[in-house]
Order: C-alpha cells, then sequence, then structure tokens
C-alpha cells in the first residue's frame, strides 16, 4: 500500500478533497493507497511514500522528500493526468 498525504496551508479543505480525489483514482486503477490531508508544518514532520500538493508548497519541501505536483486540488481529470503516472511507478517499486 502506498502512503500517500497531500498537504495545503491548513490540512482541512483543499487537501481533504485532493485526499479523496487521489484515493478515488487510485481504487479506480487498482492501485492500494492511503491518502490523508495535512497542513504543510505537520507535514513536514511525516515519512509518507509521497507527498502529493501544488507548485507553491513542493517548492518548500526538502529535497529528500517524495513530492508530486499536481495542478489543482478538485480538479479530477487534472489530478489523475498529474498523479497516475507517479502511483503506477511507486506501485511497480
Amino acid at each position: 500500500m502506498i502512503k500517500i498525504i497531500t498537504v495545503c496551508g491548513n490540512g482541512i479543505g483543499s487537501s481533504n478533497l485532493l485526499a479523496m480525489k487521489i484515493n478515488q483514482i487510485a481504487k479506480k486503477n487498482g492501485i492500494e493507497v492511503e491518502a490523508r490531508s495535512s497542513d504543510f508544518n505537520a507535514a513536514l514532520g511525516e515519512d509518507p511514500d509521497l507527498f502529493v500538493t501544488v507548485d507553491e508548497f513542493a517548492k518548500q519541501f526538502p529535497e529528500n522528500k517524495k513530492v508530486a505536483i499536481v495542478r489543482s486540488y478538485a480538479d479530477k481529470k487534472k489530478i489523475s493526468e498529474d498523479i497516475l503516472p507517479v502511483l503506477e511507478t511507486l506501485n511497480k517499486g
């Protein structure tokens, strides 16, 4: 199972919506994930397989963290285009 933390400023709205969308996309594609949301500061203390966020927050993560960038917190088509190749790669590894 791939452990994912979605990140936004407060860890409540946008990142929670993103986590739900990622869970749906993964399930539809037969990939087991556990996606949950977090605010940026709390996320820094976590060690998931992957962080997922928008470019604004991705730039702030240390280089040793695996971060995937999505163009939207809500647009399922864009999220799928951005995250599915990453999930498929992690699922094979």
